[in-house]
């Protein structure tokens, strides 16, 4: 039945209606921002799921830029050893020609001392973001390089960096400190590297006096000269060759590391990917669903709104006939 001062009809359309608008305030919301879970208090679960995630993702951007550095400074490194090896080979070149009969030891001298000196420049040279795995000028030379590669998180939620490690002494040509230090100015001693000579005479060579001039202990630098003879040749030959077979140890050790972090950075790349995908599962809006509930709504809503004018009006109605009475 009608009452003039309690409209049922009108109420029951108006509950209907308010509840429509509701929804459809909702859904407007999540299709303006994107997010169908925004705050904590649309669904606590996925919020704080998302949220940690979205830490990591951060944490793997930081990743990617100190892969990025890691990998700027292991090709510097990288290309300034394969000078190192490239200029040790001429060198050895060089001591193979001098054993030939007739040869202007002197000449040939010069453009050793040549080559010695672009491997001075290209050690010293090798310098990026104020680190140079080649040369040493310092107390206490750095063994240990390392780049920050990924990260791991505990049971309890705590982070544990993991880092691609490399040791540089391997790449550390010149020490203008401790000349024993560095592959280029330390002594080398020649009778180990030929067993065949029964000579007991010291024969310790280096290639380099460090940049100070700072030179090793009772060693003799390798330069030649036309009363060099063919017994001391083969020793600097054979030193030589010892010096250049460990720098093309250092190289190769610097191209598996520079290939670990290439590998290492495509996967966070990927791994990054995959994590933002997530988020989006957990949290995004689903547009074509939230479209379609959209228009949905909106229809419902205009038809709760001529349902509350019909309400209105049947309650106009029956006034009009009251008034009549």
């Amino acid at each position: 039945m009608s009452n003039v001062t309690t409209n049922r009809a009108t109420s029951a359309a108006l509950t209907v209606l308010r509840g429509v608008n509701k929804d459809l305030g909702v859904v407007q919301q999540q299709v303006s921002s994107g997010f169908r879970v925004q705050t904590a208090s649309d669904d606590p679960t996925y919020w704080s799921m998302a949220t940690t995630m979205r830490s990591d993702q951060s944490s793997l951007s930081t990743i990617t830029d100190a892969l990025g550095l890691g990998s700027s400074k292991v090709d510097t490194a990288s290309t300034a050893m394969d000078n190192v090896v490239s200029l040790l080979t001429q060198i050895q070149t060089k001591l193979v020609s001098a054993k030939e009969s007739g040869t202007n030891k002197d000449a040939v001298n010069a453009d050793i001392q040549q080559l010695k000196g672009q491997l001075q420049s290209v050690t010293q040279s090798a310098s990026f973001s104020g680190e140079n795995w080649l040369y040493n000028a310092d107390q206490q030379a750095a063994t240990q390089q390392s780049v920050i590669s990924n990260f791991t998180r505990g049971a309890s939620g705590q982070i544990s960096p993991v880092s691609i490690n490399y040791d540089s002494s391997q790449t550390l040509m010149i020490d203008t400190v401790d000349p024993s230090r560095g592959l280029l100015t330390k002594n080398v001693d020649a009778s180990t590297l030929d067993t065949s000579s029964s000579s007991t005479t010291a024969r310790n060579y280096y290639l380099l006096a460090a940049d100070s001039g700072t030179t090793p202990a009772g060693g003799t630098e390798i330069a030649i000269s036309n009363s060099t003879t063919d017994a001391e040749l083969t020793d600097m030959l054979n030193v030589t060759n010892s010096l250049l077979t460990s720098a093309t140890a250092a190289d190769s050790t610097l191209g598996l590391m520079k290939s670990r972090i290439d590998d290492q950075s495509s996967y966070i790349s990927k791994l990054s990917d995959a994590i933002k995908s997530s988020v989006g599962d957990l949290v995004d809006t689903n547009m074509e669903e939230a479209s379609v509930r959209q228009n949905a709504l909106q229809t419902a809503q205009q038809m709760g709104v001529q349902s509350l004018s019909i309400a209105n009006s049947m309650a106009s109605k029956v006034l009009i006939l009251l008034q009549g009475k």
